[in-house]
């Protein structure tokens, strides 16, 4: 019985041997040898290494990442609008409030082929401190080189700085300051309507300061008086920045009546919507100028189409071109103030007095309506 065991067992391992023999060298691993137990009943040595198997090309492949699906990109924004070579033009002078204006004109002109916003301001400039940039010398070549239809300005938010008169530093909105700040704005607006161009002169609003928006009172009135004197409009904007007691806010209406954020956290600076907000002012006023060509759809601008943009002229100051209206007088019965308003027409005589006649004249009061409560007759329906 034992050497039959023995006989068998001697086979088993030949047979093993046999086997691993036959298996190419490619294929094989790397194994520790085996006891004659450990191949008749499994198991191995703690101390086993064996080379890892090499993957097939389908468990490769199924171990591959799949792409994550992108987003969907966006759509491709809409070409802009191509202006016409001869295209109206619409510069804007000032200061970084005129700057923000001409953002908001040209996005409110954006879809207008006839229309053209020209920018041409300097955010830190004014009409006090000439020596840095002096509008009064640049303006001339400017307006020569873009040849303006509209010439919009919003200026004066960095004047609030001492002025040199005459040798001396006069300090804000002193009687020497205000004359020469006068003076200077006076220069600017003449040189401006020297073409005959019309000019659109946007006031200042309110800021967050309550001293910077008491200067910007003064400035505004001071240019509303030296515009419209020189044939100019003065665009007031005021309104739209401060809140119904006239205090400064910093979230107002836009120009659909959103509320919106207008001011930036400074109280001086525009957001996005107080720029668009201010051009929607100046928009009005420049679309009245403009006429078709500031449509949407227009394909060619020609003079016989659209004549020359004008402003009426500056008011005659003279005492023959003043039309004087006499005031109406307490004492006057009549309440007319005279026949000459109503072209000298001759009154229509009539034998029946009216009872506005009866009271003015003869101081009787006609009679009172039967069951009124100044009816006195008794008893009830007699006179």
């Amino acid at each position: 019985m034992i050497r039959l065991l023995a006989v068998v067992l001697i086979a088993l391992v030949a047979g093993l041997a046999v086997l691993q023999a036959a298996q190419p060298a490619a294929a094989q691993e790397r194994v520790e040898r085996k006891s004659i137990l450990q191949l008749l009943f499994g198991g191995g040595s703690g101390g086993e290494t064996r080379s890892p198997k090499p993957e097939s090309p389908t468990t490769r492949t199924s171990r591959v990442k799949k792409p994550v699906a992108s987003a969907p990109a966006a759509p491709a924004p809409e070409p802009a609008v191509e202006k016409l070579e001869n295209a109206r033009k619409i510069l804007v002078l000032g200061d970084f409030l005129a700057n923000g204006a001409a953002d908001g004109l040209t996005e409110a002109f954006a879809e207008a082929p006839g229309v053209v916003v020209v920018d041409r301001t300097n955010g830190s400039s004014g009409l006090v401190r000439d020596d840095y940039y002096n509008w009064l010398e640049q303006a001339p070549a400017i307006v020569e080189e873009v040849q303006p239809s509209i010439i919009v300005v919003q200026i004066g938010s960095n004047d609030r700085q001492q002025l040199m008169v005459n040798g001396v530093r006069e300090p804000v909105r002193s009687v020497n300051w205000m004359a020469e700040y006068e003076r200077r704005s006076q220069r600017l607006i003449d040189i401006l309507r020297a073409r005959k161009t019309p000019l659109l002169w946007v006031g200042l609003p309110a800021f967050k300061s309550p001293a910077m928006t008491t200067d910007m009172v003064a400035l505004n009135g001071v240019h509303r008086k030296l515009v419209e004197k020189a044939g100019g409009e003065f665009i007031d904007i005021w309104d739209g920045f401060v809140d119904a007691e006239g205090k400064f806010i910093f979230t107002g209406s836009d120009i659909n009546g959103q509320q919106v954020r207008l001011r930036g956290s400074d109280g001086i600076n525009l957001t996005g919507a107080g720029r668009r907000k201010v051009a929607f002012y100046v928009e009005k006023s420049a679309r009245r100028l403009l006429g078709d060509a500031a449509a949407a759809g227009v394909a060619t601008i020609s003079s016989q189409d659209f004549p020359e943009i004008f402003m009426p002229p500056a008011p005659d100051d003279s005492p023959a071109a003043i039309m004087r209206t006499l005031p109406v007088a307490m004492t006057d019965p009549d309440l007319d103030g005279g026949s000459a308003l109503l072209g000298e027409m001759p009154v229509s005589a009539t034998l029946v007095r009216t009872p506005r006649d009866m009271m003015v004249i003869d101081g009787v009061l006609p009679e009172p309506p039967e069951g009124r409560a100044d009816n006195h007759a008794w008893p009830r329906g007699n006179r």
